[in-house]
């Protein structure tokens, strides 16, 4: 595996993710794009279901990983991006992105923005990820 997941002892372990990670040199990085809720026909899945969509956006990052051939453990950062002004929501969609990565806990960011790009979308999810050259 080419990341490593830094942690800080001087820095509060409040965050449930590592502080920073890296890859050596040679490495192949795989810049994914957004990640969401779309059912293969194009829908979205899980309308008004924060965890549900977080879960979908989950499932269709596996599936770029896997097309780029890399996993989840290959992922060094994430951007987490939820519909909405309310704490307790992001927190939902975070938890089950958190839950997904286990004990793989990427350095990660966690928006909450106005507006996504398809219809009834919640939530979106980024990442990089780093594979041995």
């Amino acid at each position: 595996m080419a990341v490593r997941l830094i942690r800080a002892e001087a820095l509060s372990d409040t965050a449930e993710y590592a502080c920073a990670a890296t890859a050596p040199a040679g490495s192949r990085f795989i810049f994914l794009a957004g990640a969401c809720p779309l059912n293969a026909d194009g829908t979205t899945a899980a309308v008004g279901d924060y965890a549900g969509q977080a879960a979908s956006c989950l499932d269709n990052l596996v599936g770029a990983l896997e097309a780029a051939g890399a996993g989840l453990e290959d992922v060094i950062h994430t951007r987490v991006l939820v519909v909405s002004s309310r704490q307790a929501d992001l927190v939902t969609a975070w938890e089950v992105v958190r839950g997904r990565f286990g004990s793989h806990d990427v350095p990660s960011t966690l928006f909450g923005v106005t507006v996504l790009g398809y219809d009834d979308q919640l939530v979106e999810i980024e990442a990089v990820a780093a594979v041995e050259g």
